[in-house]
């Protein structure tokens, strides 16, 4: 068996995991994974204290499914509140003066908490969200973009029992509105303005255009970030939080209480609010955090996100109950200056980064040589998701971000999990792009159609077993949630992400179930078409789709950003695919485009090509980074005779 890269002894040695793993008297990580799969009531009961969660009464029970697998409560007879974890326990343990996290602006300018201004503030924000009439399960939607004051209000709202709904920052007013209007926020905290690429983006236009006939909004606080002052219907951010008293009591929660509610970006119909619980923003993150990503009290920590998707309170809850120090990040990677990323990394000593895929195709277009020109030896530990990374640029990555010593945790799960389904361990051997396997305490498998576990075929991800962070359901629409996730197969997880498991029993993640392409009865995976063209060295990235074709039922068109434009590469890129992959998935059609659409998070939108190529509606399109792409792209086509 060949292996691309692989752990030095130290590194094993030396790691969180392996300690625990020797603790516990086992050997190797895979003894450790299988333990915590067989035993999975065992594991989830001892998990908590690995992590340093801590209770405000332990529970008697680790699970009771009384109620269905689909509804499981764990840690029956427990009190906790996430919020005193991440800040009380840390400043009782002596922590109050170590960096909670740091705040990089898009002008340069570094703000940093310690744990106890961190404390100070979030108690004063919550008290003074208490004194204006907020309850123990009430909504509160966040419209910020990455700031210290962010990390505050998610804080605070979680610490008196609310529960913070945090809005991407990029979004615009009908989505905006959409997620008021489902949580029946009352109270609403947004900032005025946002910075990215040097320009001004007017948050506070977009919420009072989204709120416009919402009678139940009661108050709505606004961080006045350009000192012009606010009209008198708004509470200023700082003179709110000046009104609150400098202690208030965590209020003591079930561990299954809802402790945040995230909205996925709504491409396909109404958004779905994902509640996660107490216990669950804190378990899941943590134990991936410390036990696959390794953190150490030494380490910087930073995923380049955003407050409105997962990771950004993965992040912050995951890293602060292990009383950790992360970074976030206001602004593009890549503005001012392309290394941007790498030159934060050599002034601050960032050791452990995550991103994107298209994030990190993002640094292959600009070079090696914007890495090359910082100090960037700190990383130790690499991280993506969001979606598959091709094989090309897992390499990229690995040699030139990594220098061949730090892993690539290549990891992938979802909102509804609040953390990963598979993901590999530092101290494991990776081939390139692998999620190595199932998460810890993770009874995951790939399923064919007829429900049975497959090996060396596509499949199905899936989970046989329930875990503390899956969601609690659909905020107020519980049917939906059974549908989505529980209806396919009884008591199984249906996750909708084909996955292969191959011959070494590596697990690889190739796309969405629903973007998968069937050309004349045969089934291949956006993922392994894209990882193939993108491997020619002059396409920086790739997307393609599947569209209806009277004779072989779908055709594959292909769309590629590339670094020259002629005909010969098109020609290239078709030959390329057949070489690898065989003529019946032969590209019907390939296009050099300039760009492709992406979210602010990195994803690319093939329903927006796909829509783009047959001419049908585009839906939601304002989670978009680049919305211009749409309009070249079409021009493209026009030009091609197409729709």
């Amino acid at each position: 068996m060949e292996y691309i890269w692989k752990p030095d002894k130290d590194l094993i040695e030396e790691s969180n995991v392996y300690k625990i793993i020797r603790e516990i008297g086992l050997n190797t990580y895979e003894e450790f994974l299988r333990k915590s799969i067989e035993e999975h009531e065992w594991f989830w009961g001892w998990i908590p204290d690995i992590v340093k969660i801590k209770w405000f009464r332990k529970f008697d029970k680790v699970v009771d499914y009384s109620e269905g697998v689909e509804w499981a409560k764990w840690y029956i007879g427990g009190l906790i509140n996430a919020s005193y974890n991440v800040l009380d326990k840390n400043i009782e343990d002596g922590l109050g003066d170590r960096v909670a996290f740091k705040w990089f602006g898009e002008d340069g300018e570094t703000v940093e908490y310690t744990y106890r201004r961190l404390y100070e503030e979030v108690n004063r924000f919550a008290s003074a969200l208490r004194k204006i009439g907020v309850e123990k399960g009430d909504t509160i939607s966040m419209y910020m973009p990455m700031l210290p004051e962010t990390v505050v209000v998610l804080l605070a709202a979680v610490r008196i029992g609310a529960i913070p709904s945090p809005i991407f920052s990029g979004f615009g007013h009908d989505a905006v509105r959409t997620r008021i209007l489902d949580a029946k926020s009352r109270v609403i905290v947004a900032s005025n303005i946002s910075f990215r690429r040097g320009r001004e983006i007017q948050l506070l236009d977009t919420v009072e255009e989204a709120i416009k006939g919402l009678d139940f909004v009661e108050h709505v606080i606004v961080l006045d970030r350009t000192g012009k002052g606010l009209a008198d219907k708004y509470i200023e951010y700082r003179d709110f939080i000046s009104e609150g008293d400098s202690y208030i009591e965590p209020t003591p929660m079930d561990p299954n209480d809802p402790a945040l509610l995230l909205y996925t970006s709504g491409t396909t119909g109404k958004p779905k609010g994902v509640v996660i619980s107490h216990i669950g923003v804190l378990i899941q993150p943590s134990k991936e955090i410390y036990l696959n990503l390794d953190l150490k009290p030494e380490d910087l920590f930073m995923w380049i996100t955003d407050i409105g998707w997962m990771m950004g309170p993965w992040q912050i809850f995951g890293v602060g109950n292990l009383g950790g120090t992360h970074a976030i990040i206001e602004g593009a990677p890549d503005y001012p200056e392309p290394d941007r990323i790498w030159k934060l990394v050599a002034k601050h000593k960032i050791s452990i980064l995550g991103g994107s895929a298209t994030l990190f195709r993002l640094f292959k277009k600009y070079g090696r040589e914007y890495v090359e020109r910082n100090n960037i030896e700190s990383i130790r530990v690499l991280g993506n998701t969001g979606e598959p990374i091709d094989p090309e640029t897992w390499k990229w990555v690995m040699e030139v971000i990594g220098r061949w010593k730090a892993p690539m945790i290549n990891l992938s799960g979802g909102t509804e999990i609040f953390g990963c389904l598979v993901l590999p361990s530092p101290i494991v051997p990776l081939k390139p792009s692998t999620v190595y396997g199932p998460g810890l305490g993770m009874d995951v498998d790939v399923f064919n159609d007829e429900g049975k576990p497959v090996r060396g075929e596509v499949g199905y991800l899936v989970c046989k077993k329930p875990t503390p962070s899956m969601t609690r359901g659909f905020w107020g629409d519980p049917k939906r949630y059974i549908n989505t996730y529980w209806s396919r197969w009884e008591g199984i997880w249906y996750h909708g992400d084909w996955a292969l498991i191959d011959e070494d029993g590596y697990w690889f993640l190739l796309g969405r179930a629903d973007d998968v392409i069937k050309v004349a009865g045969k089934r291949v995976g956006p993922a392994e078409l894209e990882s193939i063209i993108n491997s020619h060295p002059d396409v920086i990235e790739s997307a393609c789709v599947g569209v209806y074709d009277q004779l072989k039922g779908e055709k594959i068109v292909c769309f590629a950003k590339t670094k020259r434009e002629d005909t010969k590469l098109v020609e290239e890129i078709s030959k390329l695919v057949v070489e690898k992959l065989g003529k019946p998935f032969k590209p019907s059609e390939v296009y050099l485009v300039p760009d492709l659409p992406r979210t602010r998070s990195g994803k690319i939108m093939r329903r927006l090509l796909k829509a783009i190529y047959i001419g049908s509606s585009l839906g939601d399109i304002s989670t978009l980074e680049n919305p211009e792409s749409i309009e070249e792209i079409r021009n493209i086509l026009v030009s091609k005779n197409q729709p």
